[in-house]
């Protein structure tokens, strides 16, 4: 895919990896819009992707209220007219026991990391099938492969990403609509730090394994090119990707190691 004039929406674009994207396609000159609840923060990446010489617009909404979506889309099309890329990235993450945890931070989850994404594809995918071509990309995770400890509801959001995801794929070839799961494994960002424990608070502490992870801009680069030749998915991340191989390949090596990892 030719990403020079496309226009590409990015969600969750004031940090981590979304932030990374927005200057990785300012740079390849596509039309970026970017998103997030965190107006200040979008605002100084929108002045950054402007040093790209490139066109770029800010459209703050949050991913847990549904109508606050549906105007984000009403602008963005009375803008462009079109989204050429889509990429659902917002999302938060979970440091708790399923036994500890209240049921209100799991449909949060959900909310913020599989429902919106869903409405957002919804509310976009009639006019990439009438325009007959388009390319959504989905941000899960390596334990939306497999279950882990003190993620319970955020590997379930990830999980729930791997169906719906490559569900619409099936769907949509006949539409030139391609789809591209992303599936990070440690990636040094703030999700760790920003992640609900059990009373709905902040985690607030960087967890050693993500600040051991490889860089936001690293993974941009590995994601643009993964669009480039359409992938299906695409990993991202060091060593820990290995567990999807084990998990797949060699299930009772993954069990044994993951069966020592510490649940504090």
């Amino acid at each position: 895919m030719e990403i020079k004039d496309k226009v590409v929406w990015i969600t969750g674009a004031s940090s981590g990896i979304g932030e990374a994207l927005a200057y990785a396609f300012a740079n390849e000159k596509a039309k970026v819009i970017i998103s997030s609840n965190q107006s200040k923060e979008l605002e100084a990446v929108k002045l950054k992707c402007q040093s790209f010489n490139t066109e770029v617009t800010a459209v703050c909404f949050d991913l847990i209220e549904q109508e606050s979506i549906k105007q984000a889309v009403e602008e963005v099309l009375a803008q462009y007219g079109k989204v050429d890329i889509l990429i659902n990235n917002g999302g938060i993450s979970q440091r708790s026991l399923i036994r500890e945890t209240p049921l209100e931070i799991d449909r949060k989850l959900m909310e913020i990391n599989y429902f919106s994404g869903v409405y957002l594809t919804k509310l976009l995918l009639p006019s990439m099938i009438k325009q007959k071509q388009g390319h959504i990309l989905a941000t899960s995770s390596i334990v939306g492969k497999f279950g882990f400890p003190l993620r319970s509801a955020y590997s379930a959001s990830k999980h729930a990403i791997q169906g719906f995801y490559e569900t619409l794929r099936f769907e949509e070839k006949e539409n030139n609509i391609n789809v591209t799961i992303i599936i990070p494994g440690r990636v040094k960002t703030n999700i760790s730090i920003n992640a609900v424990t059990k009373d709905g608070k902040t985690y607030g502490k960087m967890d050693d394994g993500q600040n051991d992870g490889i860089t936001p801009e690293k993974s941009a680069q590995i994601i643009i090119k993964a669009i480039k030749k359409n992938k299906r998915e695409v990993l991202v991340g060091s060593n820990e990707l290995l567990m999807v191989h084990f998990k797949r390949f060699i299930p009772a090596l993954f069990y044994r190691l993951a069966s020592k990892i510490n649940k504090t």
